[in-house]
């Protein structure tokens, strides 16, 4: 999801959609070193899509933190809340090699030592309260039995789990008897998350954990922008809202070729709540020269 729940898409949702999202997290930012996000344009650069003047008109976003680099996570989450946010979330669960091979993201959960350590250092200089997103492990599904005790010794605002391990990316199904066996054990609200796209996926997860504070919906909401209406018995057709956000990266976006690659990105998800065929999709994603993506994604959302 990184690069598509970004301030574009969630004020166009808002916009279509009013409150039908309570609250959304961000795509992460990434931590540097020597605080390179503290000096200049880098801070604007790295901070656009939490700014508060980006997003007027948006749904209410939680600034997710990518990175285990202490000082730089501390000043970070105080100029966020400086900023006007109470509530910044620590990203240990994003299944990007590049990202884990660096103990970041998932590839922390192994070395619960480093987790530790990190939240030692920044929970008594931080401003905003912390909430946390997880996996269960990187390569095992019991990494994250050796974390629960260091989660509970700190005051964490709640903590999301996605019930597969990192090596997993989002291949195979998630991990349910361990998320069931986990979740008594973690004294903070649990926020499921993973493979929530119909409103029966919801329900399921709801009844058979009773104890869950609340569900993320995650590439569902593309695949289904309507699922949040659905959920109460309320749907709108989903073709206005993806006439809206290709509007809206139409005149965001500088050059066609941008425009292009973020129309496509988004397409290869939305397409699928459309009365259309694979093959009538692909040729958006075929097509290569501005005006003819264009007018298919509007034939197509008619």
């Amino acid at each position: 999801m990184q690069g598509l729940t970004e301030v574009l898409f969630r004020r166009v949702y808002e916009e279509c959609f009013p409150g039908a999202i309570p609250l959304a997290v961000s795509p992460f930012i990434s931590l540097t070193h020597n605080l390179q996000f503290s000096k200049g344009k880098s801070l604007e650069s790295l901070l656009a899509d939490v700014l508060p003047e980006n997003n007027n008109g948006s749904i209410p976003v939680v600034p997710q933190i990518l990175g285990k680099e202490t000082e730089e996570f501390v000043e970070l989450g105080n100029i966020l809340y400086d900023m006007g946010y109470g509530e910044v979330n620590w990203n240990i669960g994003c299944p990007m090699r590049a990202i884990t091979g660096k103990h970041r993201g998932s590839g922390i959960l192994p070395y619960p030592n480093e987790v530790k350590a990190v939240l030692e250092a920044v929970m008594p200089r931080l401003k905003p309260r912390l909430s946390v997103k997880m996996r269960i492990g990187l390569k095992s599904k019991d990494e994250i039995f050796a974390l629960v005790p260091i989660l509970n010794d700190h005051p964490l605002a709640s903590v999301t789990i996605h019930p597969r391990t990192g090596r997993q990316q989002y291949t195979g199904v998630p991990d349910l008897e361990t998320f069931g066996e986990v979740l008594p054990m973690i004294k903070h609200p649990v926020i499921y998350n993973g493979d929530i796209c119909t409103v029966a996926d919801i329900r399921r997860i709801k009844e058979r954990f009773t104890s869950v504070a609340d569900i993320m919906v995650g590439r569902g909401i593309l695949y289904n922008p309507t699922l949040p209406l659905a959920t109460a018995n309320y749907q709108l057709p989903t073709k206005h809202f993806i006439r809206c956000l290709m509007e809206e990266i139409k005149a965001t976006l500088p050059t066609e070729q941008s425009k292009i690659r973020k129309m496509k990105e988004y397409w290869s998800l939305v397409w699928k709540s459309l009365p259309i065929s694979e093959i009538q999709a692909r040729e958006v994603l075929r097509a290569q020269e501005f005006t003819v993506v264009d007018n298919l994604i509007d034939q197509l959302t008619q």
